[in-house]
């Protein structure tokens, strides 16, 4: 049985990750569901998301509309207070270095762009509907593997500009120093955030229990830990906002 938090698990957050799944387990098992001792971090995230015995997990809209859809099913959707954004929906900030002045929507087609990777709403599917909404586009690009990889890219100086989710861009701004020389140009429209997912497989009753668990479990976090997380809740969106986002070309 897998339970992991992927979506912004890095060390900083770890243990208030591994704190809000004792509380969702716990409440699981109260409740007469078995559930794992911790989460698990190892193994690709495909893997987790795809496994038959999947209790809960985190992934990306665009990954759900296009994959996991029929194979998952969405138990909560992210509040984590975001700027321009209702709860359970999030965007990305368009960054670039400090020092670049040539930030118009008219010099992208000549700024390299750094993203996260192909199957990432938030890095590079609003990059390029945020691009098309503007009328312009981006020069040659490449994937770094990894959001906080994508800003490192920009301050290291191997791209010139990326869009990076907003919950992401908070952490990198927190515990970052060497973000410090980047600035953030735009925000993306909202689109539904990185939802919480339980294996398909799981009947509707154990389902319920994982949404229920989550919710309370959330509502419980310590000040502290809500603090790191900027966790303020979960709410319920539509699948069909899921489902509706466009997907690039």
């Amino acid at each position: 049985m897998i339970a992991s938090l992927p979506m912004y698990d890095r060390p900083e957050t770890a243990a208030a990750n591994d704190r809000l799944w004792a509380g969702v387990r716990e409440r699981l098992r109260d409740a007469g569901v078995d559930a794992p001792d911790a989460l698990t971090r190892e193994g690709e995230l495909w893997d987790h998301w795809e496994a038959p015995d999947l209790l809960l997990s985190q992934t990306c809209g665009l990954p759900y509309r296009s994959r996991l859809k029929g194979t998952v099913t969405i138990v909560g959707s992210p509040d984590y207070g975001l700027e321009s954004c209702p709860p359970g929906y999030y965007a990305s900030y368009v960054v670039v270095r400090g020092d670049d002045m040539d930030i118009a929507p008219e010099d992208w087609p000549g700024k390299r762009l750094v993203y996260n990777e192909g199957r990432s709403q938030s890095g590079w599917a609003a990059a390029l509907n945020h691009a098309a909404r503007l009328g312009t586009s981006f020069g040659p690009s490449f994937a770094s593997g990894g959001h906080r990889l994508s800003a490192l890219a920009l301050a290291e100086g191997r791209a010139d500009i990326s869009v990076i989710d907003a919950q992401t861009w908070r952490m990198i701004r927190r515990w970052d120093d060497w973000a410090a020389g980047l600035k953030v140009i735009g925000l993306t429209d909202p689109t539904p955030a990185t939802p919480f997912i339980t294996s398909a497989r799981n009947t509707p009753e154990t389902a319920a229990a994982v949404a229920l668990a989550l919710r309370e479990a959330v509502a419980g976090m310590s000040a502290e830990d809500r603090d790191i997380l900027s966790l303020r809740g979960i709410a319920t969106v539509d699948e069909a906002a899921y489902l509706s986002v466009p997907t690039p070309d």
